[in-house]
């Protein structure tokens, strides 16, 4: 059994109730000094005081536990990328910091990405760009940063919509009908075709319309979010104003992307989709056919099952186009994504588009080591008329390396052969591998090699010498 380091959660904890090391330990029944040895990382906890803390402040035991602080230094590393290639701070530094102190390294993390968007800001208006010195970030990639930061799950709106499902009476194949009748029912809502807009609430006349292009499973999460919106108002206004302002842009874009997950956990409720998804070893496509639903609906909702006690693989969720761009990224495990811009060419979303509607099967390594296995499939959606532009995404689902024997797509491959990972990065500006091939841009912070009587198979070769 390994031991459990975790000084700073427990000083902060002490510290939050207000107690000294001396009341502290006597409600341990424990000495001032060995508990201060703890709070050092000089002693690790034990299995008594564990669960006298558990006791005493009515915490889940995982919060001592040890945590995964891959994607907070790797978002270190993205902030402060400057200051580590200048080696002003090195990477194990930024390990230390995330282990031991994750809340000033969140601080920290902040103030760097602050620093990062004034110097683009001051970049742009020396460039003579209008507007370049007031441009906020996008209110949607705070809803993003939103989600991010609580690994993609919510637990009251994920409890309040499995308890409506149990109500209403959700069951595979009979959701719209299920949907449609309380919303009539409770709400007097009439529903209405409608093939000009996706769907359309008049709020006066009490009408929903839906577009008569959409599909059940479609249908039934645009039923889902106002239902959400109708019954659950007051909460996601409380759960938006956790991090944003009532009557901003991201409150109310906050309180949509809310209802859409509230949707998502009613029309695929936590315990049935969760039992569902092991029992066929999280295989999407099987379970696209059980509940109806497309697969970017499925994939979506995987990524979220990380309920205490009741956890299903954390899994890394992406939407991507040809072009590379992120419209979607959601995450309940330590993968990176890169906010600077870009992807890495060799990850496998990218190889999706040559074969759409298979789904590509791939074991990546990041700088760092870590491995995961991910899976990609190219989806496309269409108007439904002829001539008229669709849209095609790549829809990744990834986890690490240690859940992949759980997933069916990893059957037939050495998870253990670290060779057979393809190699990946955060994008090439970041990305630490520098014999890379197919690198688009130079390495951060690295003195190329310049010789006019050479070349290599290497894009950017660089020097031994910092930047």
């Amino acid at each position: 059994m390994s031991k459990t380091y975790a000084g700073a959660r427990l000083r902060r904890l002490r510290e939050e109730r207000r107690m000294s090391q001396a009341e502290l330990a006597r409600v341990l029944a424990i000495s001032p000094s060995y508990l201060n040895q703890m709070e050092h990382d000089s002693r690790p906890l034990t299995v008594p005081v564990l669960l006298r803390l558990t006791e005493a402040f009515g915490v889940d035991p995982g919060f001592f536990s040890e945590r995964d602080t891959t994607r907070l230094v790797a978002d270190l590393r993205e902030a402060l990328a400057t200051e580590v290639a200048e080696a002003r701070v090195s990477a194990s530094d930024l390990a230390e910091l995330a282990t031991r102190m994750p809340a000033v390294a969140s601080v920290l993390l902040d103030l760097g990405r602050r620093g990062q968007l004034l110097a683009e800001r001051l970049a742009g208006a020396a460039d003579g760009r209008d507007g370049a010195l007031d441009t906020p970030r996008s209110p949607h990639e705070e809803i993003r940063e939103f989600f991010y930061r609580r690994q993609n799950y919510l637990h009251d709106a994920d409890l309040a919509a499995e308890e409506l499902a149990r109500e209403v009476g959700i069951r595979p194949g009979d959701v719209v009908r299920a949907l449609s009748a309380r919303l009539t029912d409770r709400h007097g809502v009439r529903l209405a075709a409608d093939s000009d807009r996706l769907h359309h609430y008049d709020e006066r006349a009490r009408v929903l319309h839906i577009s008569s292009r959409l599909r059940p499973g479609q249908q039934a999460f645009r039923l889902a979010t106002q239902l959400a919106l109708l019954e659950y108002g007051e909460e996601l206004d409380r759960l938006a104003a956790e991090d944003f302002p009532p009557g901003s842009a991201t409150h109310g874009l906050a309180r949509i992307g809310i209802a859409n997950y509230f949707a998502a956990a009613l029309i695929l409720p936590y315990r049935a989709f969760h039992t569902a998804a092991e029992e066929f070893r999280y295989d999407i496509e099987r379970l696209t056919d059980h509940f109806g639903l497309g697969y970017e609906t499925v994939c979506h909702r995987l990524s979220t099952l990380q309920r205490p006690r009741l956890r299903g693989v954390p899994f890394s969720f992406v939407r991507v186009d040809r072009a590379g761009n992120m419209s979607k990224r959601q995450s309940a495990t330590g993968f990176h994504f890169s906010r600077a811009g870009g992807t890495c060419p060799l990850w496998n979303v990218y190889e999706a588009f040559a074969a759409p509607g298979r789904i590509h099967v791939q074991v990546a390594a990041m700088p760092d080591g870590q491995r995961h296995l991910w899976t990609a499939r190219a989806v496309t959606r269409h108007r439904g008329g002829w001539g008229e532009p669709g849209k095609t995404f790549a829809i990744g689902l990834g986890c690490e390396i240690r859940h992949a024997s759980r997933l069916v797509y990893s059957d037939g491959l050495d998870l253990d052969n670290t060779a057979a990972a393809t190699p990946i990065g955060m994008g090439c500006r970041l990305c630490e591998r520098l014999d890379c091939p197919q690198r688009a841009v130079p390495p951060l912070g690295r003195t190329l090699a310049v010789d006019e009587n050479s070349s290599t198979f290497i894009p950017y070769p660089v020097t031994d010498e910092r930047g």
